[in-house]
């Protein structure tokens, strides 16, 4: 059985954005809590591995030294500052103590992540703390401070790999697709509530990339309420032939839980019935692969999709209900949960329908104008 590595910091925890802000740093300690109780922690083919901070030459790589200044000046101390053309300050990414620290170890683990696949042979390796796809090169944004998959696919390239990134986050990977944007040696595919509406306003079917990345750069934008059905109809119509057809040396996956129907932020209407089949598809390719936590603001959620996807990535098959014990434990804190695996939904009629409607509409667009470029000749055989 191949190896596996879980990688991550009890130093996570440590700091804070704040009290009301959306993202909560103890959601690591939840998930941790679960995958024990699964029994996932110990397995005999896994390693658990710490992290250390990313350089700035590492930072450097894709982030200007001006951003980085900034970035690293203001983490000094708790006085209330912002620097609103770096992005720093607002609500999204406030300044608080200790911030440049934590977000060069965000992407120390996930640059260590890639490193396990490249340096010792690992098959999967699952970085919960990393998948901060909206940073980008000069500035802050969505609560993203440094772009972890982007300093360590810069890293991979250099090594002479071909990188596939993947981003399913509800979210659109902006920071991400900018920084590859203009090459044919990172295939960046994005599955994401559609940026008509929603936060950051891009990753649409028409961004397919610049020069030698012309057509290496994939965007299926969702509708609200695109629902289980849809979900997974578009990762095996788009991701899954471009994925196999490109066939990488190493699948930078982003995991992010907020598509989930539940999640405060989002409008998408996935479970986790969608979210396992696709992590169980990732592992049946069978190329070495990273997952990065990314986002998801119902905290329950965010465990439950990472135990799965870490059970996917050893080939293991979960009962479905919680563990008793767990159950008992998060009753105590306010969470209802008692199953991990949730039925197929379907979204209200209408609501599905124009979402339906939207998705064929976008797929019949990049099967015109990226699947030559990537698959070329006939697709019959991928599809």
């Amino acid at each position: 059985m191949p190896k596996t590595a879980l990688v991550y910091s009890s130093s996570f925890e440590q700091f804070s954005y704040g009290s009301h802000h959306p993202f909560k740093l103890h959601r690591y300690g939840i998930a941790l809590e679960l995958l024990e109780a699964y029994k996932l922690l110990n397995l005999p083919k896994m390693e658990r591995r710490d992290c250390q901070p990313v350089t700035k030459e590492q930072m450097l790589s894709f982030h200007t030294a001006e951003y980085i200044n900034r970035l690293e000046e203001f983490s000094l101390s708790d006085e209330s500052r912002a620097d609103f053309l770096f992005g720093l300050g607002d609500a999204d990414c406030p300044v608080f103590k200790g911030l440049f620290d934590y977000a060069a170890l965000g992407a120390g683990a996930t640059m260590e992540a890639c490193r396990l696949i490249e340096e010792e042979g690992f098959r999967a390796v699952l970085s919960p703390a990393g998948g901060w796809h909206h940073a980008h090169k000069n500035k802050a944004s969505g609560f993203c401070y440094l772009n972890d998959a982007a300093i360590a696919i810069k890293w991979l390239l250099k090594r002479g790999r071909r990188v596939a990134y993947l981003d399913l986050d509800a979210h659109h990977g902006d920071g991400v697709q900018e920084a590859f944007y203009d090459t044919d040696q990172v295939l960046t595919v994005s599955l994401h509530e559609s940026g008509i509406y929603f936060f950051p306003g891009t990753g649409f079917e028409d961004e397919t990339g610049n020069g030698s990345g012309l057509g290496h750069t994939i965007n299926l934008p969702l509708l609200a309420h695109t629902d289980d059905p849809l979900y997974m109809r578009g990762f095996d119509e788009v991701v899954y032939p471009l994925l196999a057809a490109f066939n990488p040396d190493i699948i930078v996956a982003q995991i992010g839980a907020d598509t989930f129907r539940t999640d405060p932020l989002t409008r998408l209407e996935i479970t986790t019935f969608a979210y396992s089949y696709i992590m169980r598809k990732l592992q049946a390719l069978k190329i070495p692969w990273v997952a990065l936590g990314g986002g998801g603001y119902d905290l329950m959620n965010t465990a439950r999709a990472w135990t799965i996807a870490w059970a996917a990535m050893n080939d293991i098959e979960l009962y479905p209900r919680l563990p008793t014990q767990f159950v008992k434990k998060i009753r105590r804190q306010g969470y209802p949960n008692t199953m991990l695996l949730d039925a197929m939904h379907w979204a209200d009629e209408h609501d599905r329908g124009l979402a339906l409607d939207a998705m064929e509409k976008s797929i019949s667009k990049i099967r015109k104008n990226v699947f030559p470029t990537i698959i070329g000749g006939d697709l019959k055989e991928l599809l």
